[in-house]
C-alpha cells in the first residue's frame, strides 16, 4: 500500500490536484478582490504608423483587410504554440552531450550570429567618461485583436481616423 502512495503516478496525481487547488484559490481571491475600472487602467501604447503606410488610394478593400487580420491573428497564435512546443523539446534536447539517440542525432555548430557586449561597451564607456550607453528603441511590434463593430459603424474606421 505504501508502494501506491510513493509511486510517480500518484505523486503527479496529487501534485495536480494541489495545482488545480491553487489556481481555484488564486481565482477566488481575484473574484473578490477590488478591481480598476477602465477608466483607471491607462490605455495601452501605440507608436506611430511607419512611413510607409498606404495612401487613400492604395488601401486594399475591407474584406482583404480582414482577411489578412485573421491570418496574421492565426499564424501568430500558432508561431506561439510551437515556440512553447520548441521550448519544451529543448529543455530536454540541451542536456544531452552530442550523440546519436535512436533515429535522430543531437550535435551543436557554432552560431555565425554577433550580439555587441553591452557589459564590455558600459565599463569601456564608464572608464572614458563617455556617459550612458547610447541606445535605441526596437522596431514596434504590430499586433491584431479581433473587437466587437456595431452594425451601422464604418468598415474601415481606421481610415477616418
Amino acid at each position: 500500500m505504501f508502494n501506491l502512495l510513493m509511486s510517480p503516478r500518484t505523486t503527479r496525481t496529487v501534485r495536480g490536484l494541489l495545482g488545480n487547488l491553487v489556481e481555484a484559490a488564486a481565482t477566488a481571491v481575484r473574484s473578490i478582490a477590488p478591481t480598476d475600472t477602465p477608466a483607471d487602467q491607462p490605455a495601452p501604447a501605440e507608436a506611430p504608423d511607419p512611413t510607409d503606410v498606404y495612401t487613400d488610394d492604395d488601401m486594399p478593400d475591407a474584406s482583404a483587410i480582414e482577411a489578412a487580420a485573421a491570418e496574421y491573428e492565426r499564424a501568430t497564435d500558432q508561431a506561439r504554440r510551437a515556440d512553447r512546443g520548441k521550448r519544451a523539446a529543448k529543455k530536454v534536447l540541451d542536456k544531452l552531450p552530442a550523440g546519436i539517440y535512436g533515429a535522430w542525432r543531437v550535435f551543436r555548430t557554432p552560431s555565425s550570429r554577433q550580439t555587441p557586449d553591452l557589459a564590455e561597451i558600459t565599463r569601456i564607456f564608464k572608464a572614458h567618461n563617455l556617459g550612458p550607453v547610447p541606445m535605441k528603441p526596437c522596431a514596434p511590434s504590430l499586433k491584431v485583436e479581433r473587437i466587437d463593430v456595431p452594425a451601422d459603424a464604418d468598415t474601415l474606421a481606421g481610415v477616418a481616423a
